[in-house]
């Protein structure tokens, strides 16, 4: 990452424009253009630098259903259970962990029902349980990270490591 991509990371986490033309707006106020910003964006996810780019709704107050999901997964089984469960358009994302229950996920849906039907196709397809942790309170916490460029020679380590999908 150079000084503009950290500019990009660090200013578009915590908004994005909504206006016709929200990338030109976006990239005016950082200093470069609207092919460069949108470029840059698409590298950084490619990269995996980025792992989403888009806007976080709040899927209850729109009707759907919202729950998180945790299965234990042989190793073995991994690589084949995360393309499994990735493949279900209701997978918002899909972390790798270690502890007994080594796959966690988000399942986003248009209802409870809809909940309950994804998590039965995921049973289906990998023959493993799920077990869901549905959300009963909301808090929010803001977290805006500020990216630095590494010392030289300095690698920094993944808090988690997303799984590929």
């Amino acid at each position: 990452m150079d000084d503009l991509d950290r500019a990009i990371v660090d200013h578009l986490q915590t908004g994005f424009p909504v206006c016709e033309r929200p990338f030109l707006e976006a990239a005016r106020a950082l200093g470069t253009t609207e092919d460069d910003l949108i470029a840059r964006i698409d590298r950084l996810l490619r990269a995996g630098t980025l792992t989403r780019f888009g806007p976080l709704f709040q899927v209850e107050r729109m009707g759907g259903a919202f729950t998180l999901a945790a299965m234990s997964v042989p190793v073995a089984e991994f690589e084949y259970t995360a393309a499994a469960v990735n493949a279900l358009p209701e997978v918002a994302h899909n972390y790798a962990r270690e502890h007994a229950l080594n796959m966690w996920f988000v399942l986003a849906t248009e209802s409870a029902e809809a909940t309950a039907d994804a998590i039965d196709r995921i049973e289906t397809r990998t023959g493993l349980p799920v077990l869901t942790f549905p959300k009963e309170r909301e808090f929010f916490v803001g977290l805006d990270l500020k990216s630095i460029a590494p010392a030289d020679g300095e690698k920094r380590p993944a808090e988690a490591a997303p799984v590929a999908g």
